[in-house]
């Protein structure tokens, strides 16, 4: 790992910690692996209302001491930032408060990132700590249909807000995955049509299948709101899509990048702030 940890604006109070004991881990499909997390530290767990609440999860780095249990504010008072532990950004996929307990799906792609490693290889009693949640999307209750289209690094969150739909809403979703192994069950309305859209080996991040496909889509008629998430060219291209051509206006429009293609994290929310960040 050669990049830095990415830098922050937010504090203990703004982004309250949390120290999870991972509990199991389920193979959803050969590119998803899901973490369900719990233990005695569920009790710090802040939730929130957003159905795309997100978390930054912490990745020490090895060959650095940090004092235990893990203190991520205190390190990053005390120490430079280039020994900071790494953080990844991902969504809960649902929370049963219940039962004192979280999920969390990663995607998988062999030995390459940071998360997916882990998560593949996680055993129950791993640690999981992470900062937040934060969030910022619930579908509008006065639009006329929904529209969601993603990668599978959207699938958590469009999965997540589909569930959270009333029973008759009506819309559309497009997900883009590798295969058919990688389609997953979601328990959205009936009235919401689920267009699974297959790479077959094609690297994700790489085409315009994505973007065809909502170009191309017959929409019903009206008012929409849209939640589109994943990589960050595809959102790019969706933009003029949405705008442009069909006219949107901002507050119709959840529209942001998870992730950039060849990017690591630390430098891809790093250039959120640049011009080749902007979507």
């Amino acid at each position: 790992m050669t990049s830095v940890p990415a830098a922050t604006t937010a504090n203990r109070n703004s982004r309250p910690q949390t120290n999870l004991t991972v509990l199991r881990r389920e193979q959803l499909s050969p590119h998803m692996v899901r973490i369900v997390a719990g233990g005695p530290g569920f009790a710090a767990f802040v939730n929130n209302d957003y159905v795309d609440r997100y978390v930054k999860i912490a990745f020490p780095q090895p060959g650095i001491h940090y004092p235990q249990p893990l203190d991520l504010w205190a390190i990053r008072e005390s120490l430079p930032r280039e020994q900071w532990p790494h953080t990844r950004t991902y969504t809960i996929r649902w929370v049963d408060e219940a039962a004192a307990e979280l999920a969390i799906d990663f995607v998988i792609h062999g030995d390459e990132g940071l998360a997916g490693p882990w998560a593949a290889s996680a055993q129950p009693g791993d640690s999981l700590v992470f900062t937040g949640p934060g969030g910022g999307y619930n579908p509008d209750p006065a639009a006329d249909w929904y529209l969601f289209a993603g990668d599978e690094s959207a699938l958590p969150a469009i999965g997540a807000a589909l569930e959270s739909l009333p029973r008759d809403a009506r819309g559309l979703a497009f997900l883009e995955v590798d295969s058919d192994a990688d389609i997953l069950p979601i328990d959205a309305p009936a009235g919401v049509e689920l267009h699974w859209l297959l790479r077959r080996g094609a690297p994700a991040g790489s085409g315009t299948m994505l973007v065809d496909a909502v170009r191309a889509a017959r929409w019903p008629e009206g008012r929409v709101h849209v939640f589109a998430h994943g990589e960050r060219g595809y959102m790019k291209a969706l933009r003029p899509v949405l705008f442009a051509e069909r006219g949107l206006g901002r507050d119709q429009v959840s529209l942001s990048g998870y992730w950039a293609s060849g990017r690591v994290e630390d430098d891809f929310q790093a250039e959120k702030k640049l011009p080749i960040g902007k979507i």
